[in-house]
């Protein structure tokens, strides 16, 4: 298996795992993937659809957390744009009729925590996460039926982070009708009064103020799942403000690594993950070899640990 299978799989198995329980308090400090968490958080975590894999976190964002995001927003709002799928650049379209403002990841204290926080949903680094959209509904603004993955080649290179794996949509406001997050081709359908025409065409979730929704785009084989085509439902009455946060399978929006003049570099993507869960030491007969910068064994370290490795393994033949 390629790296990047074993990058995806270890990304969905680890999104199964967390996804179907109740989620803890998580300590300060405490490690998460392969960060650090700085908050204590307790929330929880339904399951919505199998297809696609949809989940509903209940009450992730404060209320306090829910007015920065919008205030900051208010003077930003433009336009909202989407991907032309052949060149890749963003343009104007009337399939998507809303406002919305654009903010960098880590832009200031309030969104850096969200994305620790979502990170620790995820179980996928902050570093594989674009910057945060912030949209603004009202007056029957909606956003047609789509994929969030690219279909152009620009995009999904793995330079620019690869393919979104995960659509993270944090809920800023209540709608007083409409406005639902609706997938026509879900294995589900809701029914009944309460919902708007748009969304009985398929599967749909209604925004709550503080909540969000978490969907993979991709199935655990890789593939681009049809059943995550989703749109936004018309807002009918009020107002709907969202946050979307797109995760990819690779870190996005990284400067490629610059290349030690010394050797210290490491020879294989995986190389970092290996060495968290202590590879340099079950496997130093290639880990201290491929992934010196990993395993922290450059310069005259790299030499007393081969030395040592290498008379290891001459006293295990002697008395083999």
């Amino acid at each position: 298996m390629g790296a990047a299978p074993r990058r995806l799989a270890a990304i969905v198995l680890l999104g199964a795992l967390c996804c179907c329980c109740y989620y803890t308090q998580v300590s300060r400090a405490e490690s998460v993937g392969y960060g650090e968490l700085e908050e204590e958080w307790r929330g929880e975590v339904v399951q919505l659809s199998w297809k696609p894999r949809a989940f509903h976190i209940k009450g992730f964002l404060s209320e306090e957390e829910c007015d920065h995001i919008i205030n900051t927003s208010k003077p930003q709002l433009e336009e909202s744009l989407v991907v032309n799928s052949d060149t890749g650049k963003f343009m104007k379209s009337t399939v998507r009729t809303s406002l919305g403002a654009q903010f960098g990841r880590g832009f200031d204290a309030v969104f850096r925590r969200i994305e620790k926080r979502i990170a620790s949903v995820t179980m996928i680094p902050v570093e594989h996460q674009e910057g945060t959209q912030v949209l603004h509904y009202v007056n029957g603004q909606k956003y047609d039926v789509h994929y969030d993955t690219f279909h152009d080649t620009v995009n999904s290179r793995k330079e620019n982070g690869g393919q979104r794996i995960v659509t993270f949509l944090m809920y800023l406001s209540t709608p007083e009708e409409g406005g639902e997050t609706v997938f026509p081709f879900a294995d589900l359908k809701v029914s009944g009064p309460g919902w708007s025409e748009c969304a009985l065409q398929g599967f749909a979730h209604k925004p709550k103020r503080g909540d969000a929704m978490m969907f993979y785009s991709l199935t655990p084989d890789g593939k681009v799942d049809p059943a995550s085509q989703h749109g936004s439902c018309p807002t009918l009455k009020g107002t709907k403000w969202s946050a979307t946060k797109w995760i990819h399978i690779y870190p996005f929006g990284m400067a490629p690594p610059t290349p030690d003049p010394n050797g210290c570099e490491d020879t294989n993507e995986s190389c970092a993950e290996w060495a968290f869960f202590d590879e340099c030491t079950k496997n130093p007969g290639y880990m201290l070899t491929g992934c010196k910068k990993s395993c922290k064994t450059c310069g005259p370290a790299a030499a007393g640990a081969q030395a040592e490795h290498s008379a290891g393994a001459k006293e295990a033949l002697k008395t083999a």
